[in-house]
């Protein structure tokens, strides 16, 4: 029909400028996320732990893969990857790290009660929300041990929940979570279905798009001082970076900060959390490959308080190793009155050679010295074992350290005002403890009109009793 021709050009033409206004922003606002670096934590099941390590199962329950736990009763897993949507609201985060649960001793020193729980992995899509994990677990009354990866084992209530148009970090807090189907049969038949199970926190950094790279003219060939660089040093004497990792003792971190210690740990001076222990970097000193020997020292410091009058810091890091065998030491301040360079711990350091410009230690076992007992007040005997001891020193100016447990950005900004109802307020749990680790529900930094909607909610942690650190465990 002629006559309506111009004005359905015009339409076209006007359709074409709104997407040309329009698309900009909405592709730049949809631009898909990465996940990188962040933590998952939960207890699983608190009234489960309970039972394992009570009176009936006997057990005990050990961390794998980098796990750390905070406070008494939550695990915590690290180093998140996924990715993130902000137009739909997709979200995947996987995270490392593991827990198992042991309990019913049998007479021949396996268990009746064998269940492992790892790699926890968060799926959002559509409001609805998931978590799997990788589970091992030995049936109960058979016996008959089952291995699955990635099972379904939780689902997770987002009642009220948007997760569009949302920034880093990304933090969701004190999530229902309840037991699938799936996940009771890999939970060895302990529990049901729809058994609720304790409430998922994480918080997650996300990153753009990466940008192309852009051509560089120094990538053609070698100059003089990279090929300097790429020599590994063999004789004796200055290296160029190092680190040593150490966590002190776990049941001491869970006794400052659990609910006798109401206490905290403060690291400073470039030292750095990596949930299940402390990284104390920029190494200095010299180094032997041959003899395998070191003498360094080390950068940052920790400073524990509690509710008790617990106030002790440790700095000054200095590690030897000398024929098969180290020791850390430490400056020491306790009650007011400071130390120098006192022997922590000694642990094994054998084959401490390098190996492509890397010489490398870890977990190796650590006892507490006499002089170290002294430190922690007479709470542990000199000879218990402490937190294994992590050593890494590069002698290739290339060689990258071991990386650190990635627990990502403290999502600890107040949300602004908004007008905006507030749609979703986390659930608590009926112990009522406050933890000093509070985070809001949710923080997603809308775009648009640059809105901020928040959806705050108090996280409490449930802590075990604990009188003081058991120094058997």
């Amino acid at each position: 029909m002629p006559p309506f021709r111009p004005a359905r050009a015009l339409a076209v033409a006007l359709l074409a400028v709104l997407l040309g206004a329009l698309l900009p922003a909405t592709a730049a606002q949809a631009a898909s996320r990465t996940v990188q670096g962040g933590r998952l934590d939960w207890g699983i099941k608190s009234s489960f732990q309970s039972y394992v390590t009570g009176p009936i199962a006997q057990g005990s329950w050990g961390l794998t893969g980098g796990a750390a736990t905070v406070g008494g009763s939550q695990f915590r897993f690290h180093s998140a990857t996924g990715s993130y949507d902000p137009a739909n609201g997709a979200f995947r985060a996987g995270f490392s790290g593991g827990v198992r649960f042991v309990g019913h001793k049998k007479s021949g020193g396996s268990y009746e009660l064998d269940l492992t729980i790892s790699r926890p992995t968060v799926r959002i899509q559509g409001g609805s929300g998931t978590l799997y994990a990788d589970m091992v677990s030995k049936e109960r009354g058979s016996g008959r041990v089952t291995s699955a990866a990635q099972v379904p084992m939780a689902t997770l209530n987002l009642s009220g929940i948007d997760m569009r148009g949302g920034s880093t970090p990304i933090a969701l807090n004190n999530i229902p979570a309840t037991l699938t189907s799936q996940g009771a049969k890999s939970f060895a038949g302990y529990y049901t279905a729809g058994t609720p199970l304790d409430p998922v926190s994480l918080s997650v950094d996300t990153t753009g798009p990466a940008a192309k790279p852009s051509p560089s003219k120094s990538s053609a060939t070698p100059g003089k001082s990279t090929e300097q660089k790429k020599k590994k040093k063999t004789a004796a004497g200055p290296f160029e970076d190092g680190a040593v990792d150490w966590g002190v003792r776990r049941t001491f971190r869970e006794y400052v900060t659990g609910s006798i210690g109401q206490g905290e740990w403060t690291l400073a001076d470039g030292a750095q959390d990596g949930g299940a222990l402390f990284r104390f970097p920029k190494g200095k000193g010299t180094y032997d490959p041959e003899k395998q020997t070191l003498a360094a020292t080390f950068a940052g410091s920790v400073r524990f308080t509690a509710a008790d009058g617990l106030d002790l810091k440790l700095s000054g890091f200095a590690v030897g190793v000398k024929a098969g065998k180290g020791t850390l030491r430490a400056d020491v301040l306790s009650d007011g009155a400071a130390t120098k360079a006192v022997p922590l711990v000694t642990f094994t350091a054998k084959d401490f050679a390098p190996k492509d410009g890397l010489a490398v230690l870890t977990e190796a076992p650590a006892t507490l010295t006499a002089d170290g007992a002294k430190v922690f007040g007479s709470l542990y005997k000199a000879g218990t074992a402490m937190d294994p001891v992590s050593l890494a020193v590069a002698t290739d100016a290339k060689a990258e350290l071991p990386a650190l447990p990635d627990l990502g950005s403290d999502a600890t900004a107040t949300p602004e005002p908004s007008k905006s109802p507030v749609t979703k307020a986390a659930a608590v749990p009926t112990a009522a403890e406050a933890d000093d680790d509070s985070r809001t529900g949710l923080y997603l930094a809308v775009g648009g009109a640059g809105v901020l909607a928040a959806a705050a909610a108090a996280l409490l942690l449930v802590r075990r009793n604990r009188a003081k650190p058991d120094a058997s465990s």
